[in-house]
Order: structure tokens, then sequence, then C-alpha cells
């Protein structure tokens, strides 16, 4: 028995454990090891994350209850809209078949000049591009123009004004 004075085994007695199960004198055990101040700084910060994370739970919860009231009151606006959008699509389908079908019928009477306008609105679509392009141009090279102007002139303004 004296051989085990010094070995962690003798710091335990048996006989002080008898009563508690092997989970228990475990924990004990663990206790004694861990320095009890680290212990109270991770439930400190334990409990301001559990503050946090709870005022973010509410403010999500206040977001979702916003969010539902909203919804309900924009919802039979989105259903109009997209009944509308629906009729809209049935009437454009219905067009374009019938299109469809009188460009067939006009391509089988009159093959050349169905031909020859198909190609002429082509080269009108063609020419409509490149004028458009070329306008948007004219327009941004006269609106720097007229500001350059602008602001000469306000110069000349000033000019005189100072001479005076």
């Amino acid at each position: 028995m004296d051989d085990l004075k010094g070995t962690p085994e003798s710091d335990f007695s048996i006989e002080c454990f008898q009563n508690y199960t092997a989970p228990e004198v475990f924990i004990q055990g663990l206790a004694g090891i861990v320095d009890q101040q680290d212990v109270e700084t991770m439930i400190r910060a334990q409990k301001q994350m559990l503050q946090r994370f709870e005022k973010t739970n509410e403010m999500l919860t206040n977001f979702n209850a916003l969010s539902a009231s909203r919804l309900k009151t924009v919802a039979p606006e989105f259903k109009k809209h997209i009944h509308l959008l629906v009729e809209m699509k049935k009437d454009l389908d219905y067009i374009f078949k019938k299109l469809r079908a009188i460009k067939m019928k006009l391509s089988a009477q009159y093959p050349e000049a169905f031909s020859e306008a198909a190609r002429s609105s082509f080269a009108e679509e063609c020419e409509e591009d490149t004028s458009e392009n070329s306008n948007k141009n004219k327009d941004n090279r006269r609106s720097l123009h007229i500001k350059n102007e602008a602001l000469e002139g306000g110069n000349a303004d000033q000019n005189r004004r100072a001479s005076k």
C-alpha cells in the first residue's frame, strides 16, 4: 500500500466513492482538473450568445409577421396581375396563330410577291436599326454641343459682368 501513495489512484480512495456511480466519479475527477474561472468565463460567454440569439430570434419573428401581413395585402393584386398576363398571353397566341394562317395563305396564293415582301421588310428593319443608332449618336452630339454653348455663353456673361 505504501507503493501507491505517490500515484493518482492513491488520491481517490475507493471507499469514499462507493456511494456514487461511475459517471459521477468521472465528473468529479474532471471538475478537479478544470479551472473554475475558465468555466465561469465560458458560462458568461454562453449567456451573452443566448441573449443575442434570443434578440435575433425576436427580430426575425417580427420580420416574418410583418412580411406575412404585407403579403396578405398584396396577394390579391398579384393574382389580378397574373390573371391579366395569362389572358394577354392567350390573346397574343391567338393573334399569332391567325397571322401564321394568313401568311401561309398568302405565300400559297402569291409566292413571288410574298417572298419579295419578306425581303423588303427585312431590309427596312435593318435600315431602321442603323438609323436609330446614328440618330442616337447625332442626339448625343447635339446635346454635347448645346451644353458647350451654354457653358461658353455663361462664361461670356460672367466676363461682361466683370468688365462693368
